[in-house]
């Protein structure tokens, strides 16, 4: 048997060379948790990534929408009725200021004419008033020639009644009498006269309210319509469906009709009312004839 002290070295020495060869297999092992932990923290930056990349496009998704939001260069934001009028096209600016026009004369026309007749009740009651204090035919013609009824249609009735009278006295023609007929189917040709022109004076303006009134809500339709076109064409030349890109388009042409239906309805409520007043005046001008003609047969029966 080998001695302990001659076995121990050799003991020692083959243990370190086992260990030396050893080495590498046990470098070789390891190698692969290594490589795994290195694709483990690889791999959570990716994950971060990826995860923030849906914050990513989220916020680059209202960039993208406003853009989408652009039709025809026109931005969609808050709409106005003057942005509206700015953003539309040409035709429909066009109806759109005609519209406006009307809608500005009829208001005109209904003060002027709230005046007219206002004036011509009050002018045509102090007429009638002094006109029934009148003792003959001449002092009737005075009267209604006076400045003060200067205008006045009931007063150029009796002007013209009492001036026709004169003239067939002063051409030596019997008005008395049994020529009395005659005399007096001159003078209501004379007031027959006044009366036509009456009827234009009063009517001026009227036809202009009756063609707003009719035909308005159809000019209005007109830009409607041609502004609906224009904002489906815009809508499929961007090939997008948003509701944002198709409403303001939409409005600017509904803003059409609306101002067509503002420009008639005052149109036809001034039409009706003023036709009334119309009619109402005319009613009291053939009672005025009535009266005027039995005061001046009177006064031919007298002679005067």
């Amino acid at each position: 048997m080998l001695d302990n002290k001659r076995t121990t070295p050799i003991i020692a020495l083959i243990g370190a060379v086992a260990l030396m060869t050893s080495a590498p297999a046990f470098a070789q092992s390891a190698s692969p948790a290594a490589s795994s932990a290195a694709a483990a923290s690889s791999a959570a930056p990716a994950d971060s990534a990826a995860a923030a990349s849906p914050a990513a496009s989220d916020a680059s998704t209202p960039a993208v929408d406003a853009e989408s939001l652009k039709v025809g260069g026109k931005s969609a934001g808050k709409l106005t009725p003057i942005r509206m009028f700015l953003d539309a096209t040409l035709i429909v600016k066009f109806v759109m200021i005609g519209l406006v026009l009307c809608s500005i004369l009829s208001w005109t026309l209904l003060v002027i004419k709230l005046f007219e007749f206002g004036s011509l009740r009050r002018t045509s009651d102090s007429f009638l008033e002094t006109f029934r204090g009148a003792k003959s035919i001449v002092d009737m013609g005075r009267i209604a020639e006076s400045d003060e009824f200067a205008g006045n249609p009931l007063a150029d009735m009796a002007a013209a009644a009492a001036a026709e009278v004169e003239l067939s006295r002063q051409a030596g023609l019997h008005v008395s009498g049994e020529h009395r007929d005659s005399t007096i189917v001159r003078a209501q040709a004379a007031i027959g006269a006044v009366q036509s022109s009456l009827a234009r004076r009063l009517s001026g303006g009227m036809q202009f309210l009756a063609s707003v009134g009719s035909t308005g809500p159809f000019i209005g339709l007109f830009g409607t319509v041609y502004g609906i076109m224009n904002s489906f064409i815009n809508i499929a030349n961007t090939n997008t469906t948003n509701l944002a890109v198709v409403a303001p388009g939409i409005a600017e042409a509904l803003l059409a009709t609306g101002m067509g239906l503002f420009a008639a309805i005052p149109s036809v409520v001034f039409y009706n009312y003023f036709q009334t007043q119309i009619t109402s005046y005319g009613t009291r001008s053939e009672g005025f004839v009535a009266e005027l003609m039995n005061a001046i047969s009177r006064q031919l029966d007298k002679g005067a």
